[in-house]
Parts: C-alpha cells; structure tokens; sequence
C-alpha cells in the first residue's frame, strides 16, 4: 500500500520473491473494512445444506468507503493495482498489475507474466478492459469511478489496513482464503517473535530508534505505517521513536525536516533509507557525523527498492533483516 503522497515521488523498482518455509509463496480509518449484513466470506461461500453446490450464489456483498458493492465468490481474473503482497501469500495472482509492482523486490518472480496494467496511480482502462477482470483492487481513491465501470471496484484507502493481521485477515474473507491466511500468519507471528527475542537480548528495552529517509533536496521522519522500516522497527520489533517527536510522527505518519533538526528527530539507532551513499558517507558528512548514532556506529543505510514497502511479506523479510544487523550491535 502506498499512500498517495508517495505517488508524487519516484516509486522505487523492487525485486526477488519471499516465500515463508512452511507455506506457498505466497496504511485513515481505524477499522477494516467488515463484511455486510450478508454471512461473512467464509459462510456465503459454502452452499447450505439444503442446497447443492450448483445453488451457490455468484457473488457476495461487502461494505467499502463507496457502500456496498458486490464482488464474485471466486474472482479468477483480478487486477491488482495495489496489496499485491497479500494476495501472493494467499496464493492469487492477479492477470494485470501496475508494471513498476511487477519488479517489487520481494515477490517479482512470482508475478512473472502478470500483465502490465499502466503507470502506477495511473492505470490504463484500455489495457485493464482487455484484461477482462472480474474483480479490480485498487487503494487509489482518484480512479475508483473510471475503475468502477468496467469490473467491481474494490477500494481500501491506504492506511485502513495498518498491519500484517489485518490485511491478510480482510483478503482472507475476500477471497475465501481464510484457513491460508491463518495458517500464514502463524508462521509469521513465529519467525516475528524469534527475531524480536533475539534483538530484545541484545538491545537495551529503552533504546530510541529513528526512521528516516535522506534525498538529494529532503530529509524525512516516519512513523509506523509508512514504509521506510517503521513496520518492522516500530510494530513487529515493538520499538520506540524519541520521545519529544513520537507522538508528531505516530500521528501525521511523516515530517520533512531540516538538516538542523536531524538531531531532534534521531534516536539511539537510526535505520535510514538513502539511494547512492553508505554508512561511511554519512559519517563523513559534517551535519550527519555529529549525530551519537551515527558515531556509535548505530546507522543502518538501506535503499529505497527495500525500504519503502510493507506489505506482509516485505515486512517479515526486513524485520529478519534489521534483526540480524542490530544483534551484531551488542
């Protein structure tokens, strides 16, 4: 999910599949969207027993921000222009996707063949008509309408689904795949909590961590649902922004800062995303070297193609990822 300010910014080319060991391979409001007054997912798919299977309806209601609309029981043909992560661990590829999602560092060869729907928040009705979806995904408020009328639209805003559990909870029941999404899950809540002990065992409970993105012309803070690492540092890690500055960040999600502020906004660890410089850079740069993380050697730099995404399975790939570096720390 990206939000829409990202879609004014180069949205960066992502690539390689995760696949959990056990499973197939596979951010505002503040409840997901719930199922209507219809059964949920799980119930309508099944026939009752009064009726055979060729009595199962085609489609089920579901209530979205655009009221209740009506999706197939079992989309086969979906284009997904956004939450293409969730859809992978359960096991559904869609036919069409924006072309820069196609190259996402975390699943692109799960998407080989995946038809390229257009500019990402700009997709190409033509290209997706011909598709022939029955079902389209999109967080992208401004191309609902035109979406709209050529399949069933379903839109969830960024930041409605705000973590792992409830994205793939809510697809689940979409799609009818509630056992998988439970099952994938589990095996994510697993692997979490290993990575969390190991980094409780070698990181004081009180050390403050700082997510933050250096461009060529900007500088920016982020809090727990913007991607950049603040999913796994700051949800699956259980970490803690500095004090003087959480609640401005966990609130608005994002601040653009200047180079003078850095240190107000830089806490004990720093997982910074930055194209084209190193930790060595930043320790020889004059501004950057006076930071205490960055002198104690509690940089961690990594580019944008791995950081901005939190989709479930890039959160579980970079929460292991940063783990494995902040246990060297001790």
């Amino acid at each position: 999910m990206l939000h829409h300010f990202l879609t004014s910014r180069k949205i960066a080319v992502i690539a390689a599949a995760l696949c959990l060991s056990l499973l197939a391979a596979c951010g505002s409001n503040n409840v997901a969207p719930a199922a209507s007054s219809s059964p949920p997912a799980s119930e309508s798919a099944k026939p009752s027993a009064s009726e055979s299977p060729s009595a199962e309806p085609e489609f089920r209601t579901i209530d979205t921000v655009n009221g209740p609309i009506q999706i197939p029981m079992h989309p086969q043909r979906i284009v997904a222009e956004e939450y293409l992560g969730s859809l992978i661990v359960l096991d559904v590829i869609p036919v069409g996707a924006p072309g820069l999602t196609l190259q996402n560092y975390y699943f692109k060869e799960a998407l080989t063949g995946v038809a390229d729907s257009g500019t990402y928040g700009s997709p190409s009705p033509e290209v997706i008509t011909s598709l022939n979806p029955d079902l389209i995904i999109t967080g992208n408020k401004d191309v609902y309408s035109t979406l709209s009328k050529i399949a069933p639209t379903l839109e969830i805003p960024y930041g409605q689904l705000k973590n792992a559990h409830e994205e793939l909870t809510f697809f689940g029941k979409v799609l009818g795949k509630e056992k998988e999404a439970e099952a994938w899950l589990a095996e994510y809540d697993r692997r979490i909590a290993e990575a969390k002990a190991k980094v409780d065992a070698a990181i004081p409970a009180d050390a403050t961590f700082s997510i933050i993105e250096s461009t060529d012309k900007s500088i920016y803070a982020y809090g727990d649902n913007f991607g950049r690492g603040g999913q796994p540092v700051y949800q699956a890690l259980g970490r803690k922004p500095p004090a003087a500055v959480a609640d401005q960040i966990m609130e608005k999600q994002w601040a653009e800062i200047s180079a003078e502020m850095i240190g107000d906004y830089s806490g004990d660890y720093i997982v910074l995303t930055a194209n084209d410089r190193t930790v060595e850079d930043f320790k020889k740069d004059p501004i950057w070297s006076s930071i205490p993380a960055v002198k104690n050697d509690r940089l961690y730099v990594w580019p944008e193609e791995r950081s901005w995404y939190y989709d479930p399975i890039a959160v579980l790939a970079q929460t292991e990822e940063l783990a494995a570096w902040l246990t060297k720390q001790q």
